[in-house]
């Protein structure tokens, strides 16, 4: 078994790099127009927010329609700390948004410890203490965020301008992905307690206010360089093949880490029956929200990669009806399979994306609406599990450690009691 996960590991690995290569070499020499870099670059970034979506939806079990509303506010994010950095000349949005996401990080972990401790405390009363307390931790930042402007800008350009530029950059990729799994963490307090249906629901929800208030942004927010419904310009174009590969490596290394711990199958239980996995200890409600913040999280992250890949971002990218894209995406590789979701981004942008933009004829995009259903309804019946099932390569494989000569004789009750995390790991 051992010998087995080793070849898995470097076969894993050994892709890996012949991708990045193969993919570096076609984006070097000019082999691929701008229009199918851009594409290939788009499927990788849909492969990230894919991946938090199938956490959610394929392994946790919650019916979400918000992750594209999370992507949003890590485009945005990121691109207003960038665009200040190239533009403005001045790290303010890099420093406002750190200062303001570290205390209210801060807060939600002070708050969280003290409503465990008290009794009685209902939904509703904890997520009034956290909104206060997202409130006074914001503006707290902002306020310390001002005054460390300077320095702080002083620091970065006394290095070499494309080292400072690419610094700024990671940072603020990093930095939206947090902000949008905090905003998550808030919005799901009150609403990680409705069914699945109505979950889903009021995830399409958010995601409709966030398309309104970026339409507004640079009136109701204040935002002067993201001008509203007229689209935000001047982004630099940042994201790169290499930043690509490593943020969806790393997405894919976080996520089969968790799912091979004892949180991700408590994940997983959650999603097969929540009764049963809380009469066997697991707090359901922790689980719910470690994969919905976590999901969140990554689609932050491939917002921000996004919004440097053209330069330009505008409200209507981010409407409900985009929002199906990942779940197009999640369905069609398969639900609870990693690699069918990495498939199925790449394949959503190559063809839906690429090849029908070329084959239709011009003024007959919005066909790929009429594909995307049609699409769907034939996944349904002919493979309900998607293309890939379950399946994953052998790196990305949930492998159980062999089972000991003593613990043969294990009684049903004992093995079910093993199988579930302990209170400590919860």
């Amino acid at each position: 078994m051992k010998l087995a996960n080793k070849r898995g590991t470097w076969g894993f690995w050994g892709a890996v790099i012949l991708i990045f290569v193969i993919g570096q070499l076609l984006f070097s020499t000019g082999a691929l127009n701008d229009f199918w870099e851009t594409i290939i670059l788009i499927g990788g970034v849909m492969a990230i927010v894919s991946l938090g979506l199938n956490l959610i939806y394929g392994f946790n079990g919650q019916f979400s329609l918000g992750q594209w509303g999370f992507y949003a506010l890590g485009a945005y994010a990121a691109a207003d700390i960038t665009y200040r950095w190239y533009q403005l000349h001045n790290a303010s949005g890099l420093v406002v948004l750190f200062m303001v996401v570290t205390l209210v990080g801060l807060c939600y972990l002070g708050i969280g410890r003290l409503v465990n401790r008290l009794q009685g405390v209902d939904t509703l009363s904890a997520f009034t203490l956290y909104l206060v307390a997202t409130i006074v931790a914001g503006l707290a930042g902002v306020v310390i965020g001002q005054v460390l402007i300077d320095p702080v800008t002083a620091v970065l350009k006394a290095l070499p301008a494309d080292v400072a530029g690419q610094i700024v950059f990671v940072i603020s990729v990093l930095l939206a992905g947090v902000f949008a799994a905090e905003v998550s963490y808030l919005f799901g307090l009150p609403v990680l307690a409705l069914a699945s249906d109505y979950f889903g629901i009021a995830t399409l929800g958010f995601t409709i206010i966030v398309k309104v208030l970026l339409d507004n942004s640079d009136t109701l927010l204040g935002f002067q360089e993201m001008k509203g419904a007229r689209g935000m310009v001047g982004i630099p174009k940042l994201t790169t093949w290499f930043w690509v590969c490593l943020f969806l490596v790393l997405t894919l290394l976080v996520l089969r880490n968790l799912l091979h711990s004892s949180h991700g199958r408590a994940i997983v239980s959650v999603r097969e029956d929540e009764i049963a996995a809380k009469a066997m200890g697991i707090n359901v409600a922790s689980q719910k929200t470690l994969a919905f913040v976590l999901g969140s999280l990554f689609a932050g992250i491939g917002g921000a990669l996004y919004a440097h890949i053209n330069g330009f971002l505008h409200p209507n990218t981010f409407n409900f009806i985009q929002s199906f894209n990942p779940m197009i995406i999640v369905v069609l590789g398969g639900l609870g399979s990693l690699t069918g979701t990495v498939f199925g981004a790449f394949a959503w942008a190559l063809i839906l994306e690429g090849v029908l933009r070329v084959v239709l004829p011009q003024g007959f995009e919005t066909w790929r609406f009429v594909v995307y259903p049609v699409l769907l309804i034939v996944m349904m019946l002919l493979r309900p599990a998607g293309l890939f099932g379950t399946f994953e390569v052998p790196f990305l494989r949930q492998v159980l450690p062999p089972l000991r000569k003593s613990a043969e004789k294990t009684t049903p009750e004992s093995a079910t009691v093993a199988a579930a995390p302990e209170k400590g790991d919860r």
